[in-house]
């Protein structure tokens, strides 16, 4: 019997995700008795053909080459999963979407005119459709290896979608603003991390991205009460996940 295929493509991001996945280690040669890696560029020259029974994508839509190829992937998928910050919600580079993409160009490169890009940077999913988003930048990699074993075992991946906060209670981590005032995006971000940063005194920065459930307009005072400004707050919440939680301000 032939073991299902695992594909792993890029589009534009760091490779963080992908090296997560590579530092797996012990888990992941356990993975590769039970796949078969058909087409991961970072780990191995081998590329065979599609279709693949998972693909992961790591990276956001940002190139008019790469919104084309986002479709063939798609179609040679039985199930897609992105990953990562860049593919769930167009990533740091998503900035770009609040700025004029052409002045970046012209102040960035020496020749703007050979530079090939999109306006935005979106998530996978503004241009097909998904089959599950992991959060995070980059992934953990224990939520990374329960999805890829759900989908080879045909269930739903165990990733809650609670708040970093939750993650604070469960190891014991004082509350950073509570207990100092520390500006910290915990009770709108999606857990996942372990509540890294609170556990070492500072503040969520939302790597993860939004929770389940976000009242962004309810902490925003707590933010502001904190020592943080208008325009503070605005780049406090422009960074890994920009888009996403610019869209749940707009709510």
């Amino acid at each position: 019997m032939a073991l299902p295929k695992l594909a792993v493509f890029k589009l534009a991001s760091c490779d963080g995700c992908q090296l997560t996945l590579l530092d797996c280690e012990d888990e992941l040669l356990a993975l590769t008795g039970a796949v078969e890696i058909a087409h991961f560029p970072e780990a191995s020259s081998t590329m065979a053909p599609g279709p693949y029974d998972l693909t992961l994508v790591e990276g956001s839509v940002t190139t008019p080459e790469d919104a084309e190829r986002i479709h063939a992937i798609r179609a040679d998928s039985r199930h897609l999963v992105t990953i990562g910050a860049c593919a769930t919600a167009g990533g740091i580079q998503a900035l770009r979407n609040f700025a004029d993409v052409d002045e970046y160009r012209r102040t960035v490169y020496a020749h703007p005119e050979y530079i090939s890009t999109l306006a935005t940077s979106t998530p996978v999913s503004a241009y097909v459709d998904v089959d599950f988003e992991l959060r995070g930048c980059p992934v953990d990699r224990r939520q990374l290896i329960e999805v890829i074993t759900a989908f080879l075992a045909g269930r739903k991946p165990d990733v809650p979608d609670h708040s970093v906060c939750f993650e604070c209670k469960q190891r014991g981590t004082v509350c950073v603003t509570v207990a100092h005032g520390t500006p910290c995006l915990g009770p709108v971000t999606h857990a996942g991390c372990g509540a890294l940063c609170p556990a070492y005194q500072r503040g969520c920065f939302g790597c993860f991205g939004p929770s389940g459930s976000v009242n962004l307009h309810a902490l925003i005072p707590l933010l502001r009460r904190d020592g943080l400004d208008e325009d503070a707050v605005v780049r406090y919440l422009h960074t890994f996940n920009a888009a996403s939680f610019d869209e749940e301000l707009s709510k």
